[in-house]
């Protein structure tokens, strides 16, 4: 009938807003135009990745809906969250990085005087709908409004999880500026931020934001909103670098050896916050278990477990994977003492400052937690100190293999001495 609007038009008028959409014009001429853009779709690095559950569907629901496992995949009382306060973040920290964990990947990061957000999420539920769809476990630590100013928002790509279309709309009403990859952009202008606001990049690619670099790195993942995914935005992990002091966000990521290129270009990094959740056999190539979180915060590190701190995100906050609730912070506690590195356990809501003495460091998700057949381990052999100490003890053993391979015990500790500790 003339001037009936055509079918894909209708088809467009009931597309939720969540959704976002999909990339066109110069934005599109531009994804093109990448590197890691081949055959119609973004590349992951490392070669093809299974991005859809391996196994047959039947074992896979056999799993989720083991009545055993699903007791152990929630928390078995209220999640202990830490009530965040202004003043908790009004007071400059002392020695210039503090970091807020508020939850899955969201983090706060008080960098040399400016305020980075990652993978901000407000929202009740990580879903295009409000009614359905994987719900929160425990609050966010506070309201949105009350987190203040922001300098810049990072987002690691364009799943529920990680961009939430509520809380990008409440930050379009502020001044902050928004680090994408490429390809997102669209979505947050279709959802009211200006392209004025935006800074859109592919792997490799820099922005200033005042006296801070971020820079967009590697990541083995996909992308993905609606019912159709057409692969035509990028997923990536971030470098944040001040005048003092360097982070990295992981992101959504499988493990690969592009870590070791990531720590050799931009580290060794003060802070790392690694993804350490919603990894399953049914999908190897895009989540990383917390052993493999750890040797990806080991490879940004250079090889050096004792250097600086890994955060542990991408858990607790929603039900994503097989896996029971507490795993990934005990797998993340294991695999610390066995590499020597230091790790914070923060409270979701909890800001610690890395170069303080009271960095969190007790394992909070225990007394919500189903225990393990065997019981917990035990309480003080993963104490902040004791992993402290096999830190130490990593980095000087470490230390001594190079002294011993460049023939120079003298130069070994001369090398241990100007090294930062921590």
């Amino acid at each position: 009938m003339a001037g009936s609007p055509s079918r894909s038009s209708a088809l467009r008028a009931l597309r939720p807003a969540a959704f976002g959409v999909d990339p066109s014009g110069e934005r599109m001429a531009r994804i093109r135009r990448s590197p890691h853009f081949r055959d119609g779709v973004f590349q992951n690095p490392g070669g093809p990745s299974r991005t859809r559950p391996s196994g047959s569907a039947r074992e896979l629901a056999k799993v989720y809906f083991d009545k055993d496992r699903r007791a152990r995949r929630a928390p078995l009382g209220t999640v202990p969250v830490h009530a965040t306060t202004l003043a908790d973040l009004a007071r400059p920290p002392a020695d210039g990085l503090r970091l807020t964990w508020m939850g899955h990947s969201a983090v706060l990061a008080e960098i040399d005087g400016h305020r980075v957000l990652f993978d901000p999420v407000w929202g009740e539920r990580c879903s295009p709908f409000p009614f359905v769809g994987p719900k929160r476990l425990h609050p966010a630590p506070l309201p949105l409004a009350a987190l203040g100013p922001v300098d810049v928002v990072v987002i690691s790509h364009d799943h529920y999880d990680h961009l939430d279309m509520p809380t990008i709309k409440a930050l379009a009403d502020t001044d902050t500026l928004f680090a994408v990859p490429l390809g997102v952009g669209g979505h947050l202008e279709h959802w009211g931020v200006a392209p004025s606001r935006l800074r859109e990049l592919d792997w490799h690619e820099s922005t200033e934001v005042g006296g801070l670099t971020l820079t967009a790195t590697p990541a083995r993942h996909f992308c993905g909103r609606g019912l159709r995914n057409t692969q035509h935005t990028l997923w990536a992990s971030w470098v944040v670098a001040g005048e003092r002091h360097r982070v990295h966000h992981s992101g959504d990521t499988g493990y690969f050896d592009g870590f070791k290129d990531i720590g050799a270009a931009h580290g060794p990094f003060d802070v790392t916050m690694i993804q350490i959740g919603a990894y399953s056999d049914f999908w190897p190539d895009i989540h990383m278990t917390p052993e493999e979180g750890m040797r990806a915060h080991v490879d940004l590190q250079g090889g050096r477990a004792g250097h600086g701190l890994m955060l542990p995100i991408h858990w607790a906050t929603f039900n994503l994977a097989p896996h029971p609730w507490a795993d990934p912070g005990e797998g993340t506690v294991a695999a610390a003492r066995a590499a020597g590195a230091r790790v914070a356990l923060p409270r979701p809501g909890e800001p610690f400052e890395p170069a303080s003495g009271a960095v969190p460091s007790r394992p909070w998700w225990r007394g919500v937690a189903q225990a393990p057949a065997g019981g917990w381990p035990v309480q003080e052999a993963l104490t902040g100190a004791a992993i402290g100490v096999a830190g130490t003890a990593a980095a000087v053993a470490q230390d001594d293999t190079e002294s011993d391979s460049s023939g120079g015990a003298s130069e070994g500790a001369e090398g241990a001495r100007a090294r930062p500790a921590g």
